[in-house]
Order: C-alpha cells, then structure tokens, then sequence
C-alpha cells in the first residue's frame, strides 16, 4: 500500500520532497491535477467534488493514507471527505493546514494564501481555535502562483508582486510576528520574502513553510497509528500521475524539484 500526496498543481510537489527526504522507504504516488487548476478561485463544491475525484483514484492506485498537499483542498474540502466519502478502517486522509497551525508561536500572525483558502477562513478558524488572544491577518496573492508555474519566480516582476501583497498585509497589522506562507507554491518565493521581511520588518519574524512541517507531522502520525504504518509497502519508489499532458508536467516539474522525472497522464 502506498502513501499518496495529492494537489491541484504543483506545489504540492514541495511537500512530497520533504516528505521523501524524512521517510525514504515507503512507496509514494503523487497526483497533480494540473488540467483543472487553479483550484484557488473555484467554489466549494467544484473543489469538493475535484478532490474527491482525485482522493478515489488515488485509493483504486492502491493509497492506504493521502496527503492532501494542497491548501484549497485542504481547507475546502478535507473535512467532509473526512466525514462523508470515506471508510476510515480502509483509507486515511490528511491536510496541510493543521500542523502547519500547530508550528506557530506568535500572537499576531500574517497568511499568504489564495484566494480561496483566504475565504475559507480556515487558517482564521485553526489558529482561533489553538491559541488565545491571537491577532490573525490574511492576504490572497493571486499572482504568485502564476509566476511560481511560469517559472518567472527569480524575476524582477516577482519583486513587484512580493512588495505589493507584502506591504498590503503588513499596511493591516504592522506587528506581525510570524508569517504562514499558505500555498504549497510559496517556498520557491522564499528567498524575496526573507528579502522583504529583513528589509521592513520592525522586528524578527517567524516565516513557516509546509514542507519540513508536514513531513515531521506525518512521521509523527505513523509512529502513532501503527495499524497504518504496518501496513505501508517500503519499495523506496514514487510515481507520478498528472491530469494534463505528461510531457507539459514533466517540464514544470522541474521548477519544484531538482531531479527529472516521468509522469503518466490519466483522466479523472
């Protein structure tokens, strides 16, 4: 049985590389749904029924345990797949946005996201619920992910477009303490929103990517619940698996991480 790792694109991508480099053994299948992206502005039903697609194909390829590494899927629809599609004797599904919750430490806290998870207001609801007398500001960067898939992520124009939703977010609260970059895309911002705290910051701020987080969550998870874990094959292997065309993938995929690779393209 493998451990799947789904997303509308490719963002998730950095997820799956973390989660790789922590548990090496096991035998992953990754699944972008690039075809029907972005899922950010869709409604919640669209989202819904998308990732269910996916979350039903993953488990017919053989998924005990799937990672939802998509922050839209994550907060629009984990909870009623969770709740209402699946047998949780036979399948397990995860999100992003709890652990990623969990690793906060501030009191006034920033989110950059997509559109749809800044209206989900899931980000808002977890951290309400996990801390106390917390400041929660958001800010939807509909550009990032564009420029992120088009490879233009080291140019200058990405330069405008960090300063732009930046100082909006910090216009709202100036003393953000901590930073959620919220999309599995933003890490290959990274660097020019280090850039740009360092530079207008007030004061030190905590910038929390998914990655290393998810990755330790799910170790943490499987060390936990070993009627999983025991039952995960340990074949070191990863496939991929894309809506779009395999070629086009493969291309951008390269983006996200730093050996090539050889998807196959189904239909959902």
């Amino acid at each position: 049985m493998k451990i799947g790792v789904f997303d509308s694109g490719y963002g998730g991508l950095t997820i799956l590389d973390k989660i790789r480099k922590r548990l090496p053994a096991y035998d992953y299948l990754y699944l972008g749904d690039n075809a029907r992206a972005p899922y950010g502005s869709r409604s919640f039903e669209v989202i819904y029924r998308y990732t269910l697609d996916a979350v039903r194909h993953l488990e017919s390829e053989g998924c005990r345990l799937i990672i939802l590494a998509c922050n839209t899927a994550s907060a629009k629809a984990l909870r009623t797949i969770q709740q209402h599609d699946i047998d949780p004797s036979r399948l397990r599904v995860l999100g992003v946005i709890r652990p990623t919750v969990e690793a906060v430490r501030g009191s006034h806290i920033g989110v950059v996201a997509t559109q749809g998870t800044v209206q989900s207001q899931s980000y808002v609801l977890e951290l309400e619920k996990q801390y106390d007398e917390t400041v929660i500001t958001q800010q939807a960067c509909p550009m990032w992910v564009p420029l992120i898939e088009n490879g233009e992520h080291l140019s200058q124009g990405a330069d405008y477009f960090v300063d732009k939703y930046l100082c909006e977010l910090w216009q709202q609260d100036p003393k953000i303490d901590t930073l959620i970059l919220g999309c599995t895309h933003y890490p290959l911002l990274l660097p020019k929103i280090r850039a740009w705290v360092n530079a207008h910051a007030a004061h030190s701020v905590q910038i929390i990517e998914q990655g290393d987080i998810v990755a330790r969550s799910l170790c943490e998870y499987l060390q936990r619940h070993s009627d999983i874990e025991s039952v995960l094959s340990r074949g070191g292997t990863c496939h991929y698996l894309t809506s779009e065309q395999a070629d086009t993938f493969n291309r951008s995929a390269g983006i996200f991480l730093d050996s090539p690779i050889s998807a196959e393209h189904i239909e959902l």
